[in-house]
């Protein structure tokens, strides 16, 4: 993974499903909520539902709602970004991103779920300083486009949220 580009994104509108976990349980394949998320929102086509998609098929994994930190409880959202959040689909959430700054970081290739674990490794190891700034802990995202079509050479963004 390269050094972290600092970045600021404006406002961004998501809709998708989500699950509450923590890293910890992660670690565990009978325990995650992610994994089981992630397979429902592709296996049961959810993104078709999805009105005003922005950019059809470029996938946003975001990691919100802190209870701490990375050790602590967080909300998983997975879903698609679009042009407005009028008319949420049933059984569907929407979630808006602030503008904020980031270090950006693109990770892989590499093949799932190993490129993914390994990134978020090491960026939970850098220091504030390697990083760009203290993390804010308020929205982290990743975003899947075309580079991620092959699972096993997937290249994708992680933006970490920094206090301005």
């Amino acid at each position: 993974m390269q050094k972290p580009i600092p970045i600021v994104k404006q406002e961004i509108m998501l809709v998708g499903i989500k699950t509450r976990t923590n890293n910890r349980d992660e670690s565990s394949f009978e325990k995650g909520k992610i994994f089981p998320c992630v397979q429902r929102y592709f296996h049961q086509r959810l993104f078709d539902a999805i009105l005003n998609r922005k950019n059809p098929g470029t996938t946003f994994c975001a990691y919100t709602d802190y209870e701490s930190d990375h050790t602590g409880d967080y909300t998983y959202f997975i879903g698609e970004e679009v042009n407005s959040l009028t008319n949420v689909p049933a059984g569907m959430e929407s979630l808006k991103i602030p503008p904020q700054h980031y270090a950006k970081f693109t990770a892989g290739p590499g093949s799932m779920p190993s490129v993914l674990t390994e990134a978020w490794q090491e960026i939970w190891e850098l220091s504030d300083t390697n990083l760009g700034g203290k993390r804010r802990y308020g929205i982290d995202f990743e975003i899947y486009d075309e580079r991620a079509l092959d699972h096993n050479k997937i290249i994708f963004d992680i933006y970490i949220g920094l206090q301005s």
